[in-house]
This record gives structure tokens, sequence and C-alpha cells, in this order.
């Protein structure tokens, strides 16, 4: 639940730094380790041994215990990119000091103090007095750095470059003409605007806003600079949080001017003579019914030694030269960026849902991923090909999951018969796919995704719960086996690369997570040991499976992982249980998959893997980090605009009751998420007659009654309010 919907509801407190093997703690605040492999905690924890004074890297060697040499060197070399050890030119080790000064960047801001993110470790309290007129967005140089009950805490020293902020909000204006601006996002306090500053924008619009230091330097005016429209309407919110968030709308001339001109390219004989023909196949794309960009296609075939299968991927990287105008765009981009009432593409629409969309009965170029798997999934063969296909089928979720179900009608049979052998056996290897996840502790995590139904004037009217059927997760398997294939070529030619990581979760939070489990009531065992594995995770959501728990240990269990994001590095994907992982299959809507793709055609081409080396070493490092820092902020700008677009539709319900679930417990009241996913609160003021005492983290217990409001119990409350600007709803008690 973000800030701006009400009280904070949980995450990541303000703890201490964690220690590594019980080391005392520092005066001065240290960053907490960015080691995470079990090499690199173990040369920590012997260097802190030894002291201060550092030793030789072949002494450390024994003192941690590593016997290989290879994995010695490895995390060594880990620990010095992370500024945790040097290592000087006679080989001896020391660990990094406590950091005096560090440079950190404001992430948000309060009447009274701030938060700063230093590049490692949590975030940093700042008083109000010593924000030293730091804003939004800047970097500082912070010092003073100490570690209070509630965690770290320091000042600012210097402001080393100020960021230009985008800021929005809603404008207020009383009944005397005083106007202030509640600003969205991290910036948690009303800002003045002069009348001679508002810009035209009346009570309850929608607006930019120039921040302005007042006579002390505070940051406690505003002036309006644009005016999106009134706060009453998801899609104008929608529009400002667009442009608060910086997503790119408009493409530069010269890239659309670039983009017509390769939606005219067809494709040639020359084309064809040098990719693998494999227009006779019996290939098929499977997407939503309103889906335009279609970047994949699958065949199988089942064989007397198990099975092939390829998967066809719009080859964009043929189209989208490195350094071009488009491919300049498209990593500032990074991904496609998916709002209700509109798409937000990552390459013009000639492109996505033209020459590169693999539309059926037309010729396309694409690169395959073609894979042998044994009887029992195994994948004992794969190859990347540049290929030309002729789509047979343009299939539809919904067909192939009425043909699955044994209820599709004769129309939708002899649409499916040119590939229905080819269907099947896709069928049979994804449910051995999908097993096989299971069986090695794939986790089955679900995020209540919702489906937004508006009317013709953009109006939400309706939240659906967002559901997979058959064919969703055969699509689903098919792609993450040529994922997990295209993991398996770079590591095997051992060229730069970008994957697709998701860490283990820090022990910390697992901890405190088990504590929740426990009075909860969920059984959890299996995660309290010293390091749990995916398939102890799965265990505890298989447990809860078809209950009244699993949506509420379903998101714990979410807000406990770290957050999937790119790397240079392979480090494994801890929720898929896979040892490697890329994005391969999406390069019209994701740009690591556009630079996996440009990778992995100088490999089929046969270029020199130490010219590789070299040409794609910086860019795959660049591009894993632009691409993560991409995906935030989609991710953020899309869920923001659906708390919009979710109180717009429960405003047109105020007064209605409804049964949900408590889903947070806050020290001030209660979160309950009804069964079409909207979440409101609930004031422990609305209860009347009730004096509640709140255990610190899941329950309210009223000292007279003894009434409980406790995470996961039902509760029957009414429909009170409902703010679209802020995205915020608010429910009554239908029993107060």
């Amino acid at each position: 639940m973000k800030n701006n919907r009400g009280p904070h509801k949980g995450g990541r407190g303000f703890g201490e730094p964690r220690r590594v093997f019980g080391a005392p703690a520092e005066d001065a605040y240290r960053l907490p380790s960015a080691a995470s492999t079990p090499e690199e905690l173990l040369l920590l924890g012997a260097l802190k041994r030894c002291g201060g004074d550092g030793v030789p890297s072949k002494s450390l060697q024994r003192e941690a215990g590593i016997r290989d040499k290879d994995s010695f060197y490895k995390a060594l070399k880990s620990l010095e990119e992370l500024k945790e050890v040097t290592v000087d030119k006679d080989h001896w080790v020391k660990l990094v000091p406590p950091a005096k000064e560090i440079e950190a960047e404001i992430v948000s801001l309060s009447a009274r103090f701030g938060f700063a993110k230093p590049k490692i470790g949590e975030d940093i309290f700042i008083p109000g007095r010593d924000l030293n007129g730091a804003f939004l967005g800047d970097k500082v140089i912070l010092w003073d750095l100490q570690k209070r009950d509630r965690g770290p805490s320091g000042k600012v020293k210097r402001i080393v470059e100020r960021k230009e902020n985008k800021l929005t909000g809603t404008v207020h204006i009383n009944e005397h003409g005083s106007a202030v601006v509640t600003p969205d996002g991290p910036v948690r306090y009303d800002m003045e605007v002069q009348a001679a500053r508002l810009g035209g924008a009346k009570d309850g619009d929608k607006v930019l806003i120039e921040p302005i230091q007042d006579g002390r330097g505070d940051w406690s005016q505003a002036a309006v600079k644009y005016v999106f429209g009134t706060g009453d309407r998801a899609r104008v919110c929608a529009d400002a949080i667009i442009e608060r968030c910086g997503i790119p709308t408009e493409f530069p001339s010269e890239v659309m001017a670039q983009a017509e001109k390769i939606s005219r390219m067809t494709v040639t004989q020359a084309d064809i003579d040098e990719r693998l023909d494999l227009r006779d196949e019996p290939i098929f794309t499977i997407d939503s019914a309103d889906a335009k960009d279609l970047d994949d296609a699958v065949s199988a075939m089942k064989t007397v030694d198990g099975y092939t299968l390829g998967v066809h991927i719009a080859d964009v990287s043929h189209y989208v030269k490195a350094g071009t105008p488009i491919d300049t765009e498209a990593f500032l981009r990074g991904t496609s960026v998916y709002f209700a009432d509109r798409v937000i593409p990552m390459l013009p629409e000639a492109l996505s849902n033209g020459v590169c969309s693999l539309n059926a009965g037309t010729e396309k170029l694409t690169f395959s991923a073609l894979m042998d798997f044994d009887l029992d999934g195994n994948m004992i063969d794969y190859r990347f090909e540049k290929t030309v296909i002729n789509s047979k089928v343009r299939g539809v979720y919904s067909e192939v999951n009425e043909i699955f179900k044994g209820t599709a009608s004769p129309k939708i049979l002899e649409k499916y018969s040119p590939v229905m052998d080819s269907l099947m056996a896709a069928k049979e290897l994804a449910d051995i796919l999908q097993h096989n996840g299971k069986s090695r502790g794939q986790m089955d995590l679900t995020s209540d995704e919702t489906k937004f139904l508006l009317n013709e004037d953009g109006v939400c009217i309706d939240l659906l719960p967002r559901t997979q059927g058959i064919s969703e997760e055969l699509i689903e398997q098919l792609m993450v086996a040529a994922n997990c294939a295209a993991a398996k070529a770079s590591l095997d030619a051992e060229i730069p690369f970008l994957y697709r990581v998701h860490e283990k979760p820090n022990p910390d939070r697992v901890y405190e997570l088990c504590d929740l489990f426990d009075r909860l009531g969920v059984k959890c065992g299996e995660l309290k040991k010293g390091s749990p594995s995916a398939k102890d995770f799965a265990e505890v959501l298989s447990r809860v499976k078809g209950t009244g728990k699993e949506s509420l240990v379903n998101q714990r269990i979410l807000r406990t992982m770290d957050k999937a994001r790119y790397d240079h590095r392979e480090l494994g994907h801890f929720g898929l249980a896979l040892n490697e992982y890329s994005h391969f299959t999406s390069p019209i809507r994701r740009y690591p998959d556009t630079s996996i793709h440009r990778i992995l055609s100088d490999v089929v081409r046969g270029e020199d893997k130490g010219s590789i080396r070299k040409k794609y070493k910086t860019f795959a490092e660049e591009s894993a980090i632009e691409s993560s820092k991409n995906e935030v902020r989609a991710v953020t700008g899309e869920r923001d605009a659906e708390d919009c677009y979710m109180a717009e539709y429960m405003r047109a319900h105020l007064g209605e009751h409804h049964v949900g679930v408590i889903n947070g417990v806050t020290p001030k009241g209660i979160f309950v998420k009804l069964q079409n996913n909207a979440e409101g609160f609930i004031s422990l003021g609305d209860f009347e007659s009730c004096d509640f005492e709140f255990d610190g983290e899941i329950c309210h217990k009223c000292r007279r009654s003894g009434k409980t409001l406790m995470m996961g119990q039902e509760l029957a409350i009414i429909i009170a309010g409902a703010d679209v600007a802020t995205g915020r709803i608010d429910f009554m008690p239908e029993e107060p």
C-alpha cells in the first residue's frame, strides 16, 4: 500500500543495519553489506576476525575455509567491485572502513523530516533542520551518520546535484480564496500557492507545479505550471502520473521518420536465403483478443524420445540497429507502459503493431529458440537461429481454453485444425514443464491483478480480477523455457549478457514473516531453517491455497522478497527456482530482450567471442541498470494510475455494503480488501465505544468488549468515500 493512500501499513521499517557473523557494530554508521553469496559472507567474516590491518589473500582463503580457488577469487573480486574490500598490489586484503560521508538521493519529504537513499543499504532519516535546503531527487553528501533505535540518521552536508522535478498535485482553494496544493507521491505536505501563481487552476484540479523556496530556505510554496483538468477523473489523474513519473509519450520526429521507413520494408528473397526457412511449419500465436503487438509464436512436436519446441520471436534487432534514433529512444523508454485506457509503447506502432508483429498469414523475420526435451521435460539440447516464419493461426486465449476444456465450437476447431497437433504437443510439454517447476519449488505467487472496464467516456465502470486459463499458463511455460535457453547460451559462450535475477530474501525479513505467520496460525516451520529454499515458500503457499488466507499470505511473501531486476551477472531467479534465467521473448515491449537479441545475433553470425566480449561488456552493464530503473518507473506509474481508477469506480458505489478481509493493520486503523481487489481504510475512530490496543503488527483488541480486528479476518463494511485524485478509498464498519 502506498503512503498516499493513508497510514503506512507495513513493509520495511527502520531497524539496525544487518550484522555479519555477529561482529560488533561500529560507532559510525556502516552501510549494510551487499554481499550475497556464501563465499562472500565467509570472506567478510574471516576479514573481521583477522582485524583491521588486512591479511594476504592466500591466508584469507585458508581463514575463510574456501577450498576452491576459483570460487575464492570470484568472491573476492565481487567484494572489491562492491567496495566492501580493497586489494593492493601485494595482494593484501582490507575491509573498507566505516563511512564518514556518503552520497545519497533524497527520496521522500514530510513537513518536519526527509529520507535519503544511499547506493547500498536502507534509507537514512534526516531531520528537517538538517536538510540544508535539499529537495526531492537531489543528490547530496550526508555526514554525522548515526545508528539510532529506529534506524540510521544523518545530516546533509552539501548538495551535489539538483534534480529538475516534475511534481504534480491537487489544488485546494478554501472559501477565503487561499490556495494550497497537495503534492502527489513522496512529498507529503501541502504547499502554499499564491493567487498570482495559480495559472487558472480551480479547486480540485490536477496540476503540474514548480516548488519554490521561502525566505528560510524551506520548500513551502509552489507555482502552477500546467493544469491537467479536474482531479475527479481517473484519466486526467493518469495524465498527471505519466508527467510526474517522466514517462515519455511522444516520439521525436527523427524516430517517427525512421519507423515509417522501416515499416515499408518487406521480407525479400535475400532475407529468406540467409535464414532457416520455417514457413511450412505449424507455427501459431496465442494472445488476448485485443492484442496488436504479437511478438511471440510457437510450434511443438512429439517425438519418440520427447518433444521439440520452437519459440519464434519477432526479430526486432534486425530492424532496430544499435545507435540509431529508434534504438536510443527505446533504451530511454526501457519498456512499454500499460494503463487502463492506453498503452505507451516502447517502439512506434509502425513497428510494434506492424512490421514486427507476427500476424498470421504473412512472412515475418524471427529469432527462434529451438529446443529438444526428453520425455521428462529436461532440456537436452538447444540452439538459436535467425528464421523466417508464416504463422498459420492467430490464436486467442479464450478460444484455446475452450479447445482444452472440450467445449469449443466446430468453427473454432476448424480454425485451429492446421496447428492442432502442434498445439496439443505444446500442451503436453507445458504440463510437464509446469509439474517440473512445482517439483523444484517454483513459487505460485499471484499479485491480484485487476482488469479495468471503461465506458466510452473513459470512466471506470467495473473491476474484474484477472484470471489465468490453461492457454495462458501454456504460453508462460514455453516462454520460460526459451528464456532459460538464452541464459544457458550466454553462460556456455562466456559472453556479456543481461539476466533476469531474483535474489534470495533477506534472512531478517524471513524471520519477521515467520513471526507474522505464526500469529496468523499459518504453519511455516520450513521457513525457519537457516536459508529456506523457494520450495519451502512454495509449501507454505500450497498449504493456504483455496483458503481465506491465500491472498494475504501471497501478499506478505511478495513483500518479503526482493524485487526481480536485470543484472549483467547471473545471480539466479529465486522465485522460479532457476539457476539461470533471462528475458528473450518480448523485444517489442522490453529493451532487455532487444539487448539480448543483439548479443545473440552476433553469436549466431559466428563473430569471435573475444570481440563480442569487448563490444558488449559496458553495454550489458548499462542496459541492465537503465532497464531496471525504467521498469520501476513504469510499475510505479501503472500502480498509481490503478489506484485512481479503483477510486473512480468505488465513488459510484458509495453507501453499498460489502464483506472484505482485513489486509493490513496500522496504529491508526485497518485496511480491508474486497473481492474485486479494491482496498479501503477504516479509522479506529469509526468503531464506536471501542478502546483498542494495538499489538504492534496484526491485531487491535478492544479493552472493553474484547472485539478484535485481526489480519485475515472477514469484516462487513460500507463504502464511505473515494478520492480519485489521490486514489484513496475509505470504508466504514457495518457495525460501528
